[in-house]
């Protein structure tokens, strides 16, 4: 039995990481921009569905914030003190952004549910149709910027932060019919509206909660993904067969080890380059992962005994 681990680095290459970090900053500017111009809009109209997304554009502000600084730190290099990288660094800032989140939802469900009982027509609605409509359209770009990031670096963080907008362009366009049913004499939508919007954020932070937990707990990559190392793996023709696979995520770096089943009478140099090769293939779909491999001698595969959650 011999342990083959080709020098594969922890961290994204360097593209990746700029790519990442440009991302993240065109995330804060537009929360910033967004806070500031329905700010504005809300002093003029006192829609509460507009506070509704001001607060959740402060939120926003704030997450990419945190966002920005654990990415930047995520992305750093494994170092002595370190040696799987800092990748746990985003859960740890998932933990911190869920329970901000969850206190203002709860607010702004307060803040809706009193207006809903006691209504006060809007005073003005051009404000906030301009805003909406300016707030959509800067969204959607940031939006298009993020996926471009996503299929160059596969970052979850990332996808993470471009689900949470593509929400919020979707929360806006309510915001812009609240308005114009306001025009058309319905009121008291914004209210319903700033009260599903407080749902949709309460939500969001049990699903920022649980992902953040799955990274801390070392939780094993999707059946889907696994199911696709087995087949990379599997189809090289010195491989007999692989067992004990173990995978897990750390904030933008994927850890994997396996042990490969190879013939008995092959030399260490020949398992050796074998193992070079999957790991060639595997990188293909994760090029940022570390990839341990342990190759076995096919004839004793069926004396080791293996942990009964490994049988798969």
């Amino acid at each position: 039995m011999t342990d083959i681990a080709p020098d594969t680095g922890t961290g994204p290459v360097p593209e990746s990481a700029r790519l990442m970090r440009r991302a993240t900053y065109a995330s804060l500017g537009v929360a910033i921009i967004l806070v500031l111009a329905k700010a504005a809009a809300w002093a003029v109209t006192d829609s509460v569905v507009l506070l509704a997304t001001l607060i959740d554009s402060a939120l926003d502000a704030i997450a990419s914030l945190i966002n920005l600084l654990a990415v930047r730190h995520a992305v750093t290099p494994a170092d002595r003190e370190h040696r799987f990288g800092h990748g746990k660094a985003e859960a740890l800032a998932g933990l911190g952004q869920s329970a901000f989140i969850a206190g203002s939802a709860g607010f702004l469900l307060l803040e809706s549910v009193r207006r809903l009982m006691h209504p006060v027509p809007l005073e003005s609605y051009g404000p906030g149709l301009v805003v909406m409509g300016f707030s959509i359209a800067l969204t959607l770009a940031l939006i298009t910027f993020q996926q471009h990031v996503i299929r160059k670096t596969g970052s979850t963080a990332i996808k993470a932060d471009a689900l949470h907008y593509r929400t919020d362009f979707m929360i806006n366009g309510s915001v812009i019919l609240a308005l114009i049913l306001a025009i058309e004499g319905w009121h008291g939508f914004d209210a319903v509206f700033a009260i599903g919007i407080a749902i949709y954020i309460l939500y969001s932070s049990w699903a920022i909660v649980r992902q953040s937990l799955d990274d801390l707990m070392d939780r094993e990559l999707p059946e889907e993904e696994r199911e696709e190392i087995k087949r990379i793996a599997n189809a090289h023709p010195g491989v007999r067969g692989l067992h004990d696979l173990r995978s897990r995520r750390s904030g933008i770096a994927t850890f994997i080890q396996l042990h490969l089943e190879l013939d008995d009478n092959l030399s260490l140099l020949q398992a050796h380059k074998i193992s070079d090769e999957v790991v060639s293939q595997l990188q293909e779909s994760y090029p940022a992962a570390e990839i341990i491999i342990h190759a076995d001698p096919a004839s004793i595969v069926p004396l080791e005994p293996v942990p009964e959650f490994l049988k798969d």
